[in-house]
């Protein structure tokens, strides 16, 4: 039996792709352009007597950084096939996959109308927070039955099995894992005043609750007072809607789901702090000057250029800076010189910090007819070699136990210092009326960078259009 690589190309912009010799287990080599969306197939070629069974997997991955979410599927063929000849099983697999950097929303919409449509992927590869909605639209399988067959998946990290929970079941499997630091230019803490030792310092200082959210604003109005960084970009967080900004409110100690009932949750006296603190950045100390912004244009290469003093962003994102955008002064080595990072500073002092996690996870859709293959496939991914191949290539963390300790992973600086902020991390709540919560708290707090609502006034327009937009499927407390 051999195995070849067909590819089918589906061009939007222009294209460049190594094409794959047909040999007798290949080493899979990939690269995919942006806006392109390649679908590949691993063909296994016939024998008599064995039933050929395609496993069909669907990523969102932003290339070429993120490429192995789904090329690493096509490497699990090999593994998986020679372990069903040795168990006799006379079933062998071949693999189609479809990977493009496609809009979140427009993900979901599209796995929705191919589950319609009755064309579902048998994996697919998506933001833990749609569990929710998926699994009660009945289009995936939960999977805590099936994960004692693959001892890989003892080898999590325990803690990120809360990302794939809902109602009590597991749904997914986490295949990466990140932290969202806050970010800082050392250069422009130096014209500050601040000492090699107290830069150096900071990670410890924000661990310890020493330095908070509010001791960052006095520092970032300094910058701008003194002229060092221009009013409005003393701390910048993303400049649209995500996953970060629900990491400020745990800071304050609130909360989004109830863990009896399963709702969201609206604690009004927390949110009240959340809105007072990003309408105080924006108009109190006014160093804060981002929404809207574009992320190629003015974004990324404000923070990773020296412009802003403090920032939020994900570890995933060293990879893109690296490689994007400070190439030219020296990559990797020229960030770790000039940038420093640690945890998202606590709100109050003695208080912890925090850092959010948003795994990306492979979800088994309830219309494949194999599921037990493609839970297969997925474990084959579930490993400290596969996983690292993208942890590494991308700047997520690993999601397993043994990975900090395997050598390829341990060699990465930024992952190696990184891992210790999972010990601080939070999750999207897995609800299926996530999308309407997080979009009206955000539509209030971008209100309240503009000055158009008091923190009061957010809190006021945030109760009403959720329960009008959610009715008795929110708390509010």
């Amino acid at each position: 039996m051999f195995r070849k690589r067909t590819v089918l190309v589906i061009v939007s912009l222009l294209l460049v792709l190594a094409m794959l010799s047909a040999c007798a287990q290949p080493t899979p080599e990939v690269r995919i352009v942006k806006e392109t969306v390649v679908v590949e197939k691993e063909v296994v070629v016939e024998k008599p007597g064995v039933e050929m069974v395609t496993i069909k997997g669907r990523c969102r991955a932003k290339p070429p950084m993120e490429d192995w979410r789904c090329n690493n599927i096509l490497f699990a063929v090999s593994e998986v096939n020679a372990d069903l000849e040795a168990k006799g099983d006379n079933r062998r697999v071949q693999v189609e996959t479809v990977q493009d950097n496609l809009g979140w929303g427009d993900l979901v919409t599209e796995y929705t109308l191919a589950f319609d449509a009755g064309e579902a992927p048998d994996i697919w590869l998506t933001g833990h927070e749609f569990i929710g909605a998926q699994a009660e639209a009945g289009r995936l399988i939960p999977l805590d039955d099936m994960l004692g067959d693959y001892p890989e998946f003892a080898n999590v990290v325990d803690k990120l099995w809360d990302s794939v929970e809902y109602k009590g079941q597991i749904w997914g499997i986490p295949q990466d894992a990140e932290a969202r630091p806050l970010y800082w230019s050392k250069p422009l803490l130096k014209e500050l005043g601040w000492s090699d030792g107290e830069i150096e310092g900071l990670p410890e200082a924000i661990k310890k609750g020493e330095f908070t959210l509010y001791d960052m604003l006095e520092t970032a109005k300094e910058a701008v007072d003194k002229g060092i960084v221009e009013e409005g970009m003393g701390f910048w967080h993303r400049p649209k809607n995500g996953p970060d900004f629900t990491a400020f409110l745990y800071d304050y100690g609130g909360e989004t789901i109830d863990p009896d009932t399963g709702k969201l949750v609206f604690e009004k006296d927390v949110w009240l702090k959340y809105y007072q603190f990003f309408y105080d950045a924006a108009q109190t100390y006014k160093v804060t000057e981002v929404l809207g912004v574009g992320w190629g244009d003015t974004w990324h290469p404000s923070v990773s250029g020296g412009k802003v003093l403090f920032w939020v962003g994900g570890t995933w994102q060293w990879a893109e800076w690296a490689e994007l955008y400070v190439k030219d002064l020296g990559g990797e080595a020229w960030l770790f010189e000039n940038v420093g990072f640690g945890l998202t500073p606590a709100a109050e002092k003695g208080g912890d910090p925090v850092t959010l996690t948003h795994p990306l996870v492979y979800l088994i859709s309830s219309q494949s007819e194999h599921p037990d293959l493609a839970l297969a496939l997925v474990a084959k991914l579930t490993t400290d070699e596969a996983n690292t191949r993208h942890a590494i290539n991308s700047t997520h963390l690993g999601i397993l136990k043994t990975q900090a300790d395997y050598e390829p992973y341990a060699e990465s600086r930024l992952l190696s210092e990184a891992l210790y902020m999972l010990d601080y991390t939070t999750y999207l709540p897995n609800n299926p009326n996530w999308g309407p919560y997080s979009t009206i708290t955000y539509e209030a707090l971008a209100a309240v960078e503009a000055g158009d609502f008091t923190a009061e006034e957010a809190v006021a327009f945030a109760v009403d259009a959720l329960q009008t937009e959610l009715g008795d499927e929110v708390i509010i407390k």
